[in-house]
């Protein structure tokens, strides 16, 4: 199974991915195995700080959905694809979804090119299930207040704007796949809910 967490930074899909790692690995006899997108990899995190690297603010959306797309295919190759054919859970914080809601919403790049390049870079792997934890842009920035801002987070309030409206045609289009939350409820009271949407879809083993 192939789980993914999206949403814009400070929604946290980060403790919420984490929190079903430690909880799926407490019930399920099959490995577990965590990634970030991009990195994980060390080529991939040699991509990612490159990315989020606030010198490289030339970066064009073209370049930059490339170099994106180069990470997430060494990830692919290298850890999520040797991972599933061998029965693992893998869970991922974010994956295809953000190119879609970043380059294509965001940065205005054409769907379609955002598509083949998505589907170039995972030779067809996709999620099982996503979990999008959407929160309004002004409660997302306050929880970031006291982080140093990468060359990402530096886009403005528009492009974010725009990202969140990506993630959220993401959950109308395909709701069976993926699924919205309100992020800004209780960091445990959102593990639940989460925790009981995976109870449909896999079975306790301990």
């Amino acid at each position: 199974m192939f789980i993914t967490f999206e949403g814009i930074d400070g929604c946290g899909k980060s403790t919420q991915a984490k929190l079903l790692e430690e909880r799926l690995r407490s019930t399920q006899h099959q490995p577990v195995v965590f990634v970030r997108d991009p990195g994980h990899t060390g080529i991939s995190e040699a991509i990612r700080a490159i990315l989020l690297d606030k010198a490289n603010n030339a970066l064009t959306a073209r370049t930059e959905l490339l170099l994106f797309s180069a990470a997430r295919a060494q990830l692919v190759d290298a850890v999520i694809r040797p991972a599933l054919e061998q029965g693992s859970i893998v869970i991922a914080d974010r994956f295809t979804d953000s190119t879609i809601a970043y380059q294509a919403f965001g940065r205005g790049l054409p769907l379609q090119d955002i598509q083949f390049a998505n589907t170039v870079a995972t030779g067809g792997i996709a999620p099982d299930i996503t979990f999008f934890l959407d929160i309004p842009l002004q409660q997302a920035k306050e929880r970031c207040s006291e982080k140093n801002a990468d060359r990402m987070e530096l886009a403005g309030d528009g492009f974010f704007e725009r990202v969140i409206l990506g993630y959220q045609d993401l959950s109308v289009i395909e709701p069976n796949r993926v699924k919205r939350y309100d992020a800004v409820m209780p960091v445990d009271a959102l593990h639940e809910e989460i925790w009981q949407e995976m109870q449909g879809r896999i079975i306790p083993q301990r």
